[in-house]
């Protein structure tokens, strides 16, 4: 060890451990039922609850009565966010329905 008090004292290993060995915080879980849910799995999920006919009745847009596809309805929902509002909607009040009726 140096007795040169302009240099700083040097740090122990065991210093050094407890001084980076901060508590881990607990994960925390969003209460958003959206969370980590995307656009495709909504609308994958949507068109097996409704079908693709029961989804143009809840939701008017010609992506959902016109030839129909999950491709189709991306592309449109992903450039039309009141489109995509309207259909995160849905899903969530698909959920709420699913949990009354003890289904999932």
């Amino acid at each position: 060890m140096h007795d040169d008090p302009t240099l700083p004292p040097t740090a122990t290993p065991a210093a050094d451990a407890s001084a980076s060995a901060a508590p881990a915080a607990a994960p925390v879980r969003s209460r958003d039922p959206l969370h980590g849910v995307t656009l495709e799995a909504m609308v994958v999920a949507l068109e097996r609850h409704f079908g693709w006919r029961g989804l143009a009745q809840q939701i008017p847009v010609r992506c959902f009565q016109s030839d129909p596809s999950v491709s189709s309805s991306l592309k449109f929902l992903r450039k039309t966010p009141w489109a995509r509002e309207k259909v995160e909607s849905l899903y969530l009040f698909m959920l709420r329905e699913q949990r009354r009726q003890g289904q999932r």
